[in-house]
């Protein structure tokens, strides 16, 4: 026989396994266990995106220690161009870098050791030209030309380099940088006319007074021409050459000055 069922109860389970009221019996000797919400997984921290843009005026290029000094320098060249050497201010030079004032002393001590470096560099670049047009073998009235048109190029294109070299500057161990200039381009051409005058059968020893004098009156229609442009520099090395090259090819052997003169 069956045994009848407890008091309140149903004869077997429920379906869904629960009991009266749709709870699920208690086990005997074992606690119900409390019901806590399922652990969320830990966040993960935001990835950095891509930095936002810097303010207008802020933005600063990491350089190297050369790639500063290079920078500085072509500012330097510009602004000393520009303006003069007395108009130029440290302050000025360091804005147009985005750098501090002592960044410009730490590589140069100061305005005038920057200064001194442009001029110097600047010399180099235009003498390099001088250099490598002069030491081409041609003919005489070649020579002139490709030296007029170097100059003259220089000039046009390297318009801030040419005013630093020119114009009022403090003058550095007793001689201003227009006349040093002057000197070490007459330098290169003063070789060439002493071979011309010896194989002329002339004394070669005036040739260092006629370098100066070609190269004095090229660099002094180049300054007249920087303001100027016209006309064009392939038309103005050409009056040069002619006025150079023609003077020199009718020299006199041993000039004098006309009797009448005082």
């Amino acid at each position: 026989m069956s045994q009848a069922p407890p008091p309140g109860g149903t004869a077997g389970p429920s379906p869904g396994g629960t009991g009266a009221g749709g709870t699920a019996p208690a086990t005997v000797g074992s606690p119900a266990a409390p019901r806590t919400a399922p652990a969320r997984p830990a966040r993960r921290p935001a990835e950095p995106g891509p930095p936002g843009p810097r303010a207008p005026g802020r933005a600063r290029v990491r350089m190297t220690g050369p790639q500063r000094r290079e920078q500085l320098l072509d500012i330097g060249r510009e602004v000393f161009g520009r303006r003069g050497y007395a108009a130029t201010s440290i302050e000025e030079i360091a804005a147009r870098a985005a750098v501090s004032k002592p960044v410009v002393y730490e590589h140069f001590g100061g305005k005038e050791g920057l200064y001194g470096l442009v001029v110097e560099r600047e010399m180099h670049r235009l003498l390099e030209r001088f250099t490598s047009t002069l030491t081409v073998d041609g003919h005489p009235r070649v020579l002139l030309e490709r030296a007029a048109l170097v100059l003259l190029g220089y000039i046009e294109e390297e318009t801030d380099g040419w005013r630093v070299l020119t114009r009022d500057a403090p003058v550095v161990g007793g001689s201003s940088t227009y006349s040093s200039l002057i000197g070490e381009v007459a330098s290169r051409v003063e070789h060439i006319l002493a071979q011309q005058f010896s194989r002329r059968g002339y004394d070669p020893r005036p040739a260092q007074l006629y370098s100066q004098a070609l190269v004095g009156m090229v660099a002094l229609v180049g300054q007249w021409w920087l303001e100027t442009r016209t006309p064009d520099r392939h038309e103005v090395a050409a009056h040069l050459v002619n006025l150079a090259y023609n003077g020199l090819s009718h020299l006199d052997a041993a000039p004098r000055l006309s009797p009448h003169s005082p």
